[in-house]
């Protein structure tokens, strides 16, 4: 992030060029204040909701960048209190600290180090909302943020709120979301939310569609569709703090997602607008589902890089299919959802489970809620698409068998991540055996059936034929 550094960068996006000094953040703050309706002497007050990985980067980089105009913008995260610091991750934690020259100082001065010093020797526990405040996320102990106000009451954080960061897993969202809307009944004007979580849920009555974050949020809340937008694309949070070159989309409805691709961009993190909300969401889901798989592979085949990218070669051909059932125009997404995979597939923490779950050192046992990673979202995915595929009332031409099969009966990598993760039938080993079946049809043949059939269902994504 720029902090208080006079330098300035023009650069120029599609959504105008990029200015790196305090005067231009200030023109930044003020130019959505005015979008929103803000008067003079009314901060504008920004909550994330949820201290995961992503969350806490989020709301680390809009403090770095607009914390000190506190007059204007107010920035604070929501975490649930009462989460403690085991040992070993105080200890390492110290570890942590210590080497970091600018870190350390930063605790000294803030007189906060003693504490990390007693956790260390187990004469003190901290908390997670605690060691939160001075930058540490629990998820992500190795990249230091800066320090972040962050509160522990719901209620207070977001009762007053003009701009709401959804950074639950979607597993959480309808739940949070709902305690959330009886704070938000005597409100006036809707607030805006920004949703960064990436999974999705089946609903298979009264009719099967796919329902996302964004729109659990808008049947929990009543917020309106136009208020609620989604923020995605090939990141992986520590990489985005450390300052690694990343882009990302703010996908919804015009008046809000070019404002905030303005507000929202930085040198290092370059954010684009689409209006695409819903299909970029599920494609955000949906890779998730085959970067376990792919982390799997890799664990079994000793890092195979023939092995890898047989496995690429099928699971783009199932992404392909299943976009074409979802998506109108599917060849849009192309790039977005390889590029997405791609980075979920080398470092991402659906990678990581199914790596680890292979290699024995986790089991299906400890639940998709990982210590020092958190929720894997991969795992509802799965069984989310799955459900859906399968049902009958969707069925495809087999290519072979020239009968119509449910859409799943084509995609044998889901299913069997399926059947390893959620009814627990297979090992997974079976994932090679997967890739290994001689019966197995040519990619090309599943994403020829995807371009030639009418498979699109408008349906799934709530859309009208």
């Amino acid at each position: 992030m720029v902090g208080t550094t006079e330098v300035m960068n023009h650069n120029v996006h599609s959504n105008g060029p990029i200015h790196n000094s305090n005067g231009a953040l200030e023109e930044k703050v003020d130019e959505l204040r005015r979008v929103m309706g803000k008067a003079e002497g009314d901060p504008l007050r920004i909550v994330c909701v949820g201290a995961g990985a992503w969350g806490s980067v989020f709301a680390a980089m809009l403090q770095d960048s607009y914390g000190h105009l506190r007059e204007k913008v107010q920035i604070r995260i929501w975490r649930r209190p009462g989460r403690s610091v085991d040992r070993a991750t105080a200890e390492h934690l110290f570890e942590v600290i210590n080497s970091r020259e600018d870190v350390l100082r930063r605790l000294i001065r803030r007189c906060a180090y003693l504490k990390y010093v007693e956790a260390r020797l187990g004469d003190r526990t901290l908390n997670a909302d605690e060691i939160l405040k001075d930058g540490f996320c629990m998820n992500m102990i190795d990249t230091p943020l800066c320090p972040l106000k962050v509160v522990t009451n719901l209620q207070e954080a977001v009762w007053d709120a003009d701009v709401v960061v959804n950074g639950l897993p979607s597993t959480e969202t309808r739940e949070v979301f709902e305690q959330i809307s009886r704070y938000w009944k005597e409100r006036i004007t809707a607030p805006v939310i920004i949703s960064l979580a990436k999974g999705v849920e089946a609903e298979l009555e009264p009719e099967l569609r796919i329902v996302t974050p964004t729109q659990m949020i808008n049947r929990a809340t009543g917020v309106p569709m136009e208020n609620i937008l989604y923020l995605g694309g090939p990141n992986i949070a520590s990489e985005i703090y450390n300052k690694e070159y990343a882009n990302a989309r703010i996908c919804g409805a015009e008046k809000w997602r070019r404002p905030l691709a303005k507000f929202l961009r930085q040198p290092h993190f370059i954010v684009w607008d689409n209006g695409d909300l819903v299909t970029h969401e599920v494609m955000g889901g949906l890779k998730n589902v085959y970067a376990i798989g792919a982390g799997m592979v890799a664990a079994l085949t000793n890092e195979s890089a023939t092995s890898k990218s047989v496995y690429f070669a099928h699971c783009t051909s199932e992404m392909i299919f299943i976009t074409h059932m979802l998506a109108e125009e599917p060849e849009k997404l192309a790039g977005p959802l390889l590029a997405d995979t791609y980075v979920t597939l080398l470092k991402g923490r659906n990678a990581w489970y199914g790596q680890n779950l292979a290699k024995g050192e986790l089991s299906l046992e400890m639940g998709d809620s990982i210590k020092g990673k958190g929720m894997i979202q991969g795992v509802s995915a799965v069984k989310a698409f799955y459900e859906l595929l399968c049902q009958a009332s969707l069925s495809v031409l087999h290519p072979e068998e020239n009968k119509p099969v449910a859409p799943v009966e084509l995609c044998p990598i889901l299913k069997t991540l399926y059947k390893i993760l959620i009814t627990r039938e297979f090992a997974c080993q079976a994932i090679l055996q997967a890739l290994r079946d001689e019966a197995m049809n040519d990619p090309r043949d599943r994403i020829m059936i995807a371009q030639t059939h009418a498979v699109y269902r408008p349906s799934l994504l709530g859309h009208q034929p």
